[in-house]
């Protein structure tokens, strides 16, 4: 295992960029990325970290479950955390099919279930194999590749629809 100095070097903005993929809110996600650290540094000596999964795999268990702490906290209070609103003049300026259906894309995972929605974006933005995703929810590499599998055809469909309705709507006019 490296030493704490190298780990947080090398970890530091994954966890962070993993962690804003959960959060979508940059100061909820430092802080979170933060207590990971803090909580990862802790555990260095103690029998909580026994060597069983790779350094980013634990640090990711140890900021997904922070998350989660989080979100079931504010649920409690009844308050959810702010978004940031939109840049009106940013998606005017030039806007291509691609960068559309990026946001689509972003846009159905935002409003997909878990557990698909967060395997899909360890995957693909978190980079993580799925042995990996597997060990961070405490499941099978199987587990994670079906559940992968299963939001990714979700999300193949759902844009399949609405390519369709977008056609409808041309053909219309």
């Amino acid at each position: 295992m490296l030493d704490f100095e190298s780990l947080y070097k090398t970890y530091y903005m994954k966890i962070y960029s993993y962690v804003m993929t959960i959060v979508k809110e940059s100061s909820s996600a430092e802080e979170i990325t933060q207590k990971t650290f803090f909580k990862a540094l802790n555990a260095r000596g103690s029998q909580k970290y026994r060597g069983n999964s790779g350094e980013y795999t634990w640090l990711a268990s140890i900021a997904r479950n922070l998350a989660m702490d989080q979100f079931r906290a504010q649920r409690r209070r009844g308050s959810m955390p702010e978004q940031e609103p939109a840049d009106p003049d940013a998606s005017s300026d030039i806007r291509t099919e691609e960068k559309d259906t990026v946001l689509q894309i972003h846009l159905l995972l935002h409003e997909m279930k878990e557990p698909y929605k967060e395997v899909f974006q360890l995957r693909v933005f978190g980079e993580l194999s799925f042995r990996e995703i597997g060990k961070v929810f405490s499941r099978t590499e199987n587990w994670a590749r079906v559940t992968y599998h299963r939001a990714r055809l979700k999300l193949q469909e759902q844009m399949e629809h609405i390519d369709r309705e977008d056609e409808d709507r041309n053909e219309g006019k």
